[in-house]
C-alpha cells in the first residue's frame, strides 16, 4: 500500500466519523482527490448507508495536511484570504440569500487528523474549461454564460455585507494597490511591466459607489456547468469586501479565457452579454471602459500570484511542480498587461 492510498484510509476513516452525528451512520467510499485547486485541497467521495447513497459530497482541506509537522518555521506565503471555517460560514451566507453554491454539511473541528476544511453536497455539473470546451453536450449552453453570470453576480453583490461572517476582509482599491506594490518590491522589482501596471491602476482609480461582498476567484474553471447553464458557484476562498467590478473584469481576464482568446467573458461570449445579465438583475452596470480598468488588475493580479506560487516553490514551503509551473507564467500577464495598456 503506497502512501496515496495510506492517507486516503486515514481521510476515509475520519470522515465517517465527523459526518456520523450529522447524516447518520454510513461509510465513505469512492474517496478520490479531485484536479485543480492550487491553494485547497478538493476530495469527492459518497456517503453510504446500507448500499443507499445518503449523499454525494466534497471535503474542502487546506493540502499537505498529512505532513504539517514537517512544515518549515517562519512566515508562509499563500493567496488564501479566508480560514476554511470563515469560508464555510460565508457560503451558507450566501446560501441564504438564494445564491447558487453548494450547502455546507459542516466544518472538520479542531485537532481533527483531516486537518481544517469543511463538507459540502457534491452538486452536479462540469468545471474543467477543457471539457467546457470540447464535449458536445455543451456547445448550446456555453453562449449563455456570459448573461447568466452577470444574473449571478448582481445577486452576490446584493448579499447584505452585514450578513457575513465577521472576519471578510474589508479590501478597498487603494488596499489592494498598497497590497500590489509590497509583492512587487518583496519580489524584488523583477518586472518592470508590474510596476507600470500598477502605477496606472494608482492614477486611473475607478469611482466605487459602494462596497459589497466580492467572490474574488470567479472565473471559468469555479463554475459548475450543467445543461442548463452555470449551476453553482465554488471556491470562495478568495472572497471579501470591495468593489463590485472586480468580479466582472476578473471573470473577462484573458489568463481564465482558456485559449478562447476572442471571448471575453470567460471563453464563452461576449462582455457585453456579461454586463446585460447584470443589468438585468442590479438595474446598472459598469461601462466597458470600467470593466477594461478591472481586467487590467486582473492580469496584474494573476502575475504577482505567478511570482507567489514560484517563491513559495523556491522557498520549500510547497516543492510541488504545480507551484514552479505556474510560477513560470509569469510572462503571460505582462502581455495581457502591455496589450489592455494599448487599448486604453
Amino acid at each position: 500500500m503506497d502512501k496515496t492510498d495510506i492517507d486516503s484510509s486515514v481521510t476515509a476513516t475520519a470522515l465517517e466519523a465527523l459526518l456520523m452525528p450529522h447524516l447518520s451512520n454510513g461509510r465513505v467510499i469512492a474517496l478520490k482527490r479531485l484536479s485543480g485547486g492550487a491553494n485547497m485541497e478538493t476530495w469527492s467521495f459518497d456517503y453510504i448507508g446500507d448500499d443507499e447513497l445518503l449523499a454525494p459530497l466534497i471535503l474542502r482541506r487546506e493540502p499537505g495536511i498529512e505532513n504539517h509537522d514537517e512544515q518549515q518555521d517562519g512566515p508562509k506565503l499563500g493567496v488564501s484570504a479566508l480560514s476554511l471555517d470563515t469560508e464555510a460560514a460565508l457560503v451558507s451566507a450566501v446560501a441564504d440569500m438564494g445564491v447558487a453554491v453548494p450547502k455546507v454539511v459542516c466544518i472538520v473541528p479542531e485537532h481533527s487528523p483531516l486537518g481544517p476544511g469543511y463538507v459540502m453536497s457534491r452538486e452536479w455539473g462540469e468545471a474543467l474549461p477543457n471539457k467546457l470546451f470540447s464535449e458536445p453536450q455543451y456547445a448550446k449552453i456555453l453562449p449563455e454564460i456570459p448573461f447568466q453570470a452577470g444574473v449571478v453576480l448582481a445577486g452576490i453583490h446584493a448579499v447584505p455585507v452585514d450578513s457575513l461572517p465577521k472576519l471578510t476582509p474589508s479590501l478597498p482599491l487603494l488596499t489592494r494597490l498598497d497590497d500590489f506594490q509590497s509583492l512587487i518590491d518583496r519580489f524584488g522589482n523583477s518586472s518592470p511591466v508590474h510596476q507600470i501596471a500598477v502605477d496606472w491602476l494608482r492614477k486611473n482609480q475607478q469611482p466605487c459607489p459602494s462596497l459589497t461582498l466580492v467572490h474574488g476567484d470567479f472565473r471559468n474553471g469555479n463554475l459548475l456547468i450543467g445543461p442548463q447553464g452555470l449551476s453553482s458557484v465554488l471556491d470562495w476562498e478568495l472572497a471579501h469586501i470591495g468593489d463590485p467590478v472586480e468580479d466582472l473584469g476578473y471573470f473577462c481576464a484573458n489568463v481564465w479565457r482558456f485559449g478562447r482568446y476572442e471571448k471575453t467573458a470567460g471563453g464563452f461570449g461576449a462582455a457585453e452579454d456579461l454586463l446585460a445579465g447584470y443589468l438585468s438583475v442590479a438595474g446598472h452596470a459598469p461601462s466597458l471602459s470600467q470593466l477594461r480598468y478591472w481586467q487590467l488588475f486582473a492580469a496584474l493580479n494573476w502575475g504577482l500570484i505567478t511570482l507567489t506560487m514560484l517563491e513559495m516553490y523556491r522557498s520549500g514551503q510547497d516543492a510541488t511542480l504545480e507551484r514552479a509551473a505556474i510560477g513560470r507564467r509569469m510572462s503571460e500577464s505582462e502581455i495581457d498587461i502591455l496589450l489592455l495598456l494599448d487599448d486604453v
